[in-house]
């Protein structure tokens, strides 16, 4: 440790320059002057999130591949999120148990930089993917493009902009614009939010906006006017009719404060030290946000999957053996209903009443029906095994 050697009233000091400073090689030994149980903390944290995500992930692939009924366009996505997040918790999870336990970075530099690359790259996949999300159902619950649905290659589309759009904002550390380096604590690694270079701050600033602003602003506009559109078709009924609405309103606030509660600190953090690179922080509170983040790859399975009664169903079914009610069995049983047309639960029957052209139907049941009319008006049974 870099020291300063002062002389008060004869006596010598010895002040140190930082409180804590890594080893002169993060890849040969720990920070000096913190306490293994640090480590030991944040390993056994690690080992908890890291199963926990694992589990609950490949229990959603698995139940998808099991149940044919599930795969449909709307929940590409949802699955697509729970692969990005299992491979979160694949790479960056376990190296970073591994090396916690260790109490410094053991791999390498090579290891860092592919850790690095990957966490970020299949973290961002996961927030895109909630901003695809919420485009699609608010795709399929206002219907912006009239009679145009979500079709297999409009959900194909998106889970190619994800994979490509993250990798052309992730990649660019590993060529040299900006880097992959060694977080605070030596036990993790991650964009270089320090760097007091020009150019790297650049690229900071643009991965902020890309990778934060424009999902989160995709978020909030289609779950704003998603509400909007429920409030447009609850206006005026009572008791049980509003209950859909009340549910997908409470389920879209959830949404929002879990993607703002998981990746904001982080997107905070990486603002501030880009801005005051001298700025001190304790290696424990610098390591936080990143830590905090991926607990993501926990809830995310809970709140857009298991929250699903269509796939909590399977899932009961997959686990107990128990076969699945009848009505589960088929997504097309009833004339003009394809799986297509099924968008899952709650949504389902928002959907259904809402017309394509207009915000209410024809006043008497006697009129012929309008242009207005499609597929999507018919009553969707909320016990039929659609995607969300």
């Amino acid at each position: 440790m870099d020291t300063l050697r002062i002389a008060v009233n004869g006596v010598s000091y010895t002040e140190a320059s930082e409180i804590y400073k890594p080893h002169a090689d993060p890849f040969t030994g720990p920070i000096t002057n913190l306490a293994p149980w640090n480590f030991a903390v944040l390993a056994t944290l690690m080992f908890v999130i890291t199963s926990l995500s694992l589990f609950e992930n490949f229990t959603v692939m698995l139940a998808t591949y099991k149940f044919k009924q599930l795969r449909q366009p709307l929940n590409y996505i949802i699955v697509n999120l729970s692969l990005a997040d299992f491979l979160v918790s694949l790479t960056g999870g376990t190296i970073s148990f591994l090396t916690n336990a260790k109490g410094y970075f053991f791999l390498g530099n090579w290891a860092c930089v592919l850790e690095g690359f990957a966490v970020t790259y299949f973290g961002i996949v996961a927030m895109w993917s909630l901003a695809v999300l919420s485009f699609e159902r608010y795709f399929v619950i206002c219907r912006p493009l009239g009679n145009v649905r979500l079709r297999g290659k409009h959900a194909a589309l998106g889970l190619l902009f994800v994979w490509t759009f993250s990798f052309i904002w992730t990649i660019p550390p590993v060529f040299g614009w900006c880097s992959y380096t060694v977080s605070k604590i030596g036990t993790t690694c991650e964009p270089n939010w320090y760097s007091n270079n020009i150019w790297n701050h650049t690229y900071i600033i643009t991965f902020f906006v890309t990778c934060f602003i424009m999902p989160l602003g995709v978020i909030i506009y289609c779950y704003g006017k998603l509400l909007q559109k429920l409030r447009k078709v609850s206006h005026g009924r009572l008791g049980n009719a509003k209950k859909p609405e009340r549910q997908v309103s409470r389920m879209v606030v959830v949404m929002i404060v879990a993607y703002l509660v998981g990746w904001t600190p982080y997107a905070a953090f990486s603002i501030i030290v880009t801005a005051c690179p001298t700025i001190y922080l304790d290696p424990r509170l610098a390591a936080a946000p990143a830590f905090f983040s991926k607990t993501a790859a926990v809830y995310n399975p809970v709140i857009y999957v298991f929250m699903n009664k269509q796939f909590r169903k399977c899932l009961i079914q997959l686990f107990t053996g128990k076969p699945a009610p009848e009505n589960m069995n088929a997504t097309s049983q009833r004339p003009g209903m394809t799986g297509e047309s099924c968008t899952g639960g709650e949504m389902s029957a928002i959907a259904a009443r809402i017309p394509v052209c207009g915000n209410a139907q024809p006043k008497n049941e006697e009129e012929s029906p309008s242009e207005c009319s499609t597929v999507a008006q018919l009553p969707i049974p909320e016990n039929k095994v659609c995607p969300m």
